[in-house]
């Protein structure tokens, strides 16, 4: 369960530093959440998919690990990302 072309663009957009961006810990961190939101509705519906569901663990566990490099190179970039992406309540 991927996004689609054009929502993955907008996130790049959005989220990216400089026009072309895509490496920035912000866009894969951002790109990484709506993968998730699409694979978290996924299993609403399909309990059972054990495979996709170590999939989203991957995912999960590797935007923790960008965040928490985010939050080691500057902790203003990791507070707002987190307050963009409404991670932490």
């Amino acid at each position: 369960m991927s996004i689609t072309p054009e929502a993955k663009a907008q996130v790049i957009k959005d989220f990216g530093t400089k026009e072309g961006d895509t490496g920035s810990p912000e866009v894969q961190v951002a790109i990484l959440s709506s993968r998730i939101a699409t694979l978290t509705e996924h299993f609403k519906t399909h309990k059972k998919d054990n495979h996709g569901r170590r999939g989203l663990l991957k995912m999960v566990a590797l935007r923790r690990k960008l965040l928490d490099y985010t939050r080691a190179k500057d902790e203003a970039r990791y507070q707002d990302l987190i307050k963009r992406l409404g991670l932490r309540r």
